[in-house]
């Protein structure tokens, strides 16, 4: 498994959006953020040559399979997130392809079954209405941004 074809496959799951965020990080959400949707997966697309210690992925466990997979080599309390049950990979082949898919499918429905009932219908809409609230919700929050940072800027 790489990132690559993990990025692939992850984009294949119903209701799954990525954004790249944090620095070369690409972050996979149920849902689209702007409606309220919840990331389960965190890709590192950084050089591990750059760093000690490298990271290639985090993602949800959730509270039961959580003490199970941190007693397996090279998964580890995600940095940040293992307050909410996220472990983080060191290296690729702590699974097979199959395990990761099955691992990264549990992470999306764990997300998925604590997203809001108001989210939930969004996602529930055709495809080109969730577009387009999508879309206009995008719109009034860089709005929303724009006017707060145009108040912090004033004297």
């Amino acid at each position: 498994m790489d990132a690559s074809r993990l990025r692939a496959y992850l984009l294949t799951l119903p209701h799954v959006v990525e954004t790249m965020q944090w620095g070369a990080n690409l972050v996979f959400w149920v849902g689209d953020e702007a409606i309220g949707g919840k990331m389960f997966a965190l890709i590192n697309l950084d050089d591990p040559a750059a760093h000690n210690r490298q990271l290639i992925l985090s993602y949800s466990a959730g509270p039961t399979r959580y003490p199970e997979l941190l007693e397996l080599e090279g998964l580890i309390p995600a940095p940040y997130m293992a307050r909410i049950n996220w472990v983080a990979a060191e290296r690729w082949d702590i699974f097979t392809t199959a395990e990761w898919q099955r691992e990264l499918r549990a992470a999306c429905a764990i997300t998925l079954a604590k997203l809001p009932k108001r989210v939930l219908a969004t996602l529930a809409l055709p495809a080109a209405q969730q577009k387009r609230l999508v879309a206009a919700r995008r719109k009034l929050l860089a709005a929303a941004r724009r006017k707060l940072l145009a108040a912090k800027a004033k004297p």
